[in-house]
């Protein structure tokens, strides 16, 4: 990839919605697969009162849109003001307390889990049909838009196209725990290809801080698929 070419991928803008300002892509089609879009305003008209607590909105009591679902609270019921990374807003911006508790569990993927992403970790990868895995490190564009696979060659997987993710296990814990991750098995399409291709990820088996880096990619890549999933349905 060139760097141009690259530089236009990551290449962002300040833009002000009604609900603030947001720090978005330049061009729409290199936007985070993890986002969302702003939701439509329920009309002021169409809610005479709090849609949570049901207060009749008048001079005193006033009417306020929360940010991330759109719907019209009081300020009791819509008074938090909490980072809304998945629309891109550079300050917190005014939530209900339902949306506040989602955007607030979120924060966890973005402050710790992102950063595991875009630092990679070392796998054995078998791409396809290949008869030999390959060792490479995978990590997460900073873009967010692709995952990108380094060693004697190198891939990228556009996220978008991931269509399923299995986390591979073995074993239980001591103590009743969960079985370990010891890998992930991903099917995506490929541009211009019929069918999908499975890429799998598999853990090295020594105990250094390298295997421990790579569980904790794999338990980060996890959330990401939800995320998407989410991205997706809405």
């Amino acid at each position: 990839m060139s760097s141009e070419v690259a530089a236009r991928r990551d290449a962002k803008k300040l833009v002000r919605s009604p609900s603030g300002l947001r720090m978005v892509p330049e061009h729409r089609a290199f936007g985070s697969p993890f986002g969302l879009e702003e939701p439509q305003w329920v009309p002021d008209k169409e809610c005479p009162r709090c849609m949570q607590c049901d207060a009749k909105f008048d001079f005193l009591t006033r009417k306020h849109h929360c940010r991330r679902c759109g719907k019209c609270f009081c300020d009791r019921c819509c008074g938090q003001k909490v980072p809304l990374r998945r629309m891109c807003f550079v300050d917190p911006v005014r939530q209900c307390a339902e949306c506040a508790l989602v955007s607030h569990k979120e924060a966890e993927f973005y402050d710790k889990q992102l950063k595991v992403l875009l630092s990679g970790a070392t796998f054995l990868v078998t791409l396809g049909d290949a008869e030999k895995p390959e060792t490479m490190v995978c990590r997460l564009s900073g873009n967010q838009r692709y995952l990108l696979l380094e060693g004697a060659s190198r891939h990228e997987v556009e996220i978008a196209r991931i269509s399923a993710v299995q986390v591979l296990t073995e074993g239980f814990q001591a103590g009743g725990g969960n079985a370990r991750a010891t890998g992930m098995s991903l099917q995506y399409t490929a541009p211009g290809a019929e069918g999908t291709t499975q890429l799998k990820l598999t853990a090295g088996e020594d105990a250094s801080a390298s295997r421990r880096q790579s569980t904790a990619w794999l338990a980060a890549m996890h959330k990401a698929t939800k995320l998407l999933y989410e991205s997706r349905d809405q």
